[in-house]
């Protein structure tokens, strides 16, 4: 049976890594899926073993984090900040900051993958009616959620995996973060800003499907404006349960005369839940298997202990752009006890996933709207920004990491 699970776990994470598996026309998702009930079938695990095995706090804190999303996007919330930037006279790098500004703040509030779900068709349809080259902003709103996730417990499904493991406040856990996570957005910027300085000005040779428009709702925005607040409040102010307080925020939302919870629900990525509860089961059997314990206990009789600032920090990274950083989080996290290394994996996990397009969730989601409506955004023409803006942000997040650790 060792050898099944130790199969499954390869090809499951074979398939993190290039997003589909040779031959068959499934994605992550349905990868992570098809893993976990084989092993659930083959009596790998059994039934009550996987379920244990399922963070249901965290899918519950994202869940709820994907209806407030979904109302933001029907009310038409997105879709007015693209008519009031229309408005702005301003240059294509003032209009960058902006772009990085507002997508790193909102997916540090609303989650990157939902944010970078929301967004993209938005900023494309702007980019097209302001004749701007789309690819920069796009590229600005990829790496900007991602670097601005690392700000908050709420940024990202990794962070909340390590905020509920380790039990971390809120504030305790931006007070290591935050700093890194406004460094990077100006990295962001300042590395985009450089390269594309020639080259703001949209090609009349692309054609490129315009997405639709929303139209506001002033009622409802407020409303989901004031339960964003309540919850931020209550993250900060109290100790509830997280997964609840989301939870209720989504119930809430859900429950209006406007438009249909269908609609709403409709707009929950459905198919980033069941990859990660997928990879839950899929980590509780291989790590039944006593494997990965060995491992660790061999690099330590090598030097190498994940109790170590720099070590979780660097394998962090590493693993982020070889499985993606929310599978990398779940593979480390049985091997790490100290609390005060969740900040350290998040900003690591966070910042080092913008080096190329596999590395977040995020960044997928931006490449494959911007793809759905006939514009490609190459891997390399992802790395020659991910790259540079990796490699600077790491380094400054590591010193200032270094400070405070």
């Amino acid at each position: 049976m060792t050898a099944f699970i130790v199969a499954t776990f390869a090809i499951v994470y074979f398939g993190m890594i290039i997003g589909s598996l040779p031959g068959l026309k499934v994605n992550r998702a349905s990868i992570a899926l098809i893993g976990a009930v084989a092993l659930v079938a083959s009596g790998a695990l059994n039934e009550a073993e996987a379920m244990k095995s399922i963070d249901f706090a965290t899918i519950g804190l994202l869940f709820g984090l994907m209806i407030v999303s979904a109302n933001f996007d029907l009310s038409g919330v997105y879709s007015a900040i693209s008519d009031r930037a229309q408005a702005l006279a301003i240059g294509p790098q003032a209009l960058l900051a902006v772009v990085v500004a507002l997508c790193g703040a909102m997916s540090a509030l609303l989650t990157n993958d939902v944010v970078a779900v929301a967004l993209a068709p938005v900023l494309l349809g702007y980019c097209i009616e302001r004749k701007h080259n789309p690819v920069p902003f796009l590229l600005a709103l990829a790496l900007s959620c991602n670097a601005g996730s690392i700000a908050t417990i709420m940024g990202s499904p990794q962070n909340m995996l390590l905020a509920e493991h380790f039990k971390t406040s809120f504030l305790a856990f931006s007070a290591v973060t935050f700093l890194p996570a406004i460094t990077a957005m100006a990295i962001v910027w300042a590395v985009i800003a450089w390269l594309y300085r020639d080259d703001w000005q949209l090609d009349v040779t692309t054609a490129v499907k315009k997405p639709k428009h929303r139209d506001f709702n002033r009622l409802e925005a407020i409303k989901g404006v004031i339960v964003v607040v309540a919850v931020v409040v209550i993250f900060v102010a109290t100790d509830w349960r997280r997964d609840l307080v989301a939870l209720s925020a989504g119930a809430i939302l859900l429950a209006n005369a406007s438009f249909s919870s269908h609609k709403m629900l409709h707009r929950v990525d459905w198919e980033l839940l069941i990859m990660i509860i997928g990879l839950f089961v899929v980590n509780a059997a291989f790590q039944s298997t006593g494997l990965p314990q060995d491992w660790i206990k061999a690099l330590q009789a090598h030097g190498i202990d994940l109790s170590q600032p720099a070590t979780i920090f660097i394998g962090t990274m590493v693993l982020s752009d070889i499985v993606s950083n929310v599978p990398s989080v779940m593979l480390l996290l049985p091997f790490v006890q100290d609390p005060k290394l969740g900040p350290i994996m998040a900003v690591a996990s966070g910042l080092s996933s913008n080096l190329i397009v596999v590395g977040s969730l995020a960044s997928i989601i931006v490449v494959d709207a911007a793809s759905q409506r006939g514009l490609t955004i190459s891997f390399w023409t992802f790395a020659r920004t991910g790259i540079p803006v990796t490699l600077v942000s790491v380094l400054v997040a590591a010193a200032w990491l270094w400070l405070v650790i």
